[in-house]
């Protein structure tokens, strides 16, 4: 059994958000697939505080065993519960758009979770950084009104250079697959068509997981 975290970062509709479609289409089509677990964590359903002062106050406390208040042992929790499901998963699939050239305030919130040392890597005694979830594997969703697949505008994409740069790069996953729509709002005349390609390619994403192999 694979067992497969969906990390859903946008709360519009699918009717209008297309990364909100996305993720729809990839979790009717894993219904199909048997040895497939899924779950969902929605960055807008859980309780995520931004990562500020309470987390550093909550570090030295622990550390010293003292008590928490209660929005450090709010912020404390959130924490541990994002950290769970990336432990629990063997795939990680981030399904999100591209807001303002960026990735939304709630999925920076959830990787300021679990971009820590000692989680998701470490440094070695020469001060390299060492990738900690390398038995782990990721997909990209992605989906952007505009076009920044050009050598133009690829400079200004800020939210999948960002994510594979924090998953693969920081962390060690392996991205195994990833689908980014693109030009839909830039070439209405075409938004369908570039649409119904992009939800048939995460629909042949899931298919491929029904032959992945994952690390016992």
């Amino acid at each position: 059994m694979t067992k497969v975290l969906v990390v859903k970062a946008n709360n519009r509709p699918s009717t209008e958000g297309v990364s909100s479609k996305m993720y729809e289409v990839f979790m009717e089509a894993a219904k199909n697939v048997a040895n497939l677990e899924v779950t969902t964590y929605d960055v807008y359903e859980e309780n995520t505080p931004y990562f500020g002062q309470e987390v550093f106050n909550a570090y030295g406390k622990l550390a010293q065993g003292q008590e928490l208040n209660e929005a450090e042992a709010a912020v404390m929790a959130a924490q541990t519960k994002a950290r769970q499901a990336i432990t629990d998963a063997d795939v990680v699939v981030y399904a999100f758009p591209l807001w303002n050239l960026t990735i939304p305030a709630k999925l920076q919130t959830f990787f300021d979770y679990t971009y820590a040392a000692g989680f998701s890597f470490k440094y070695d005694t020469n001060g390299n950084l060492v990738s900690l979830l390398t038995d782990k594997k990721a997909i990209v969703l992605n989906a952007r009104g505009g076009i920044y697949s050009t050598p133009e505008t690829a400079g200004m994409e800020m939210a999948v250079n960002y994510v594979k740069t924090v998953v693969g790069g920081v962390f060690g996953m392996e991205i195994i697959d990833e689908v980014i729509i693109e030009g839909h709002n830039a070439m209405p005349a075409k938004a369908d068509e570039i649409k119904e390609a992009g939800y048939e390619a995460v629909k042949a994403v899931v298919a491929k997981l029904a032959n992945l192999t994952v690390n016992a």
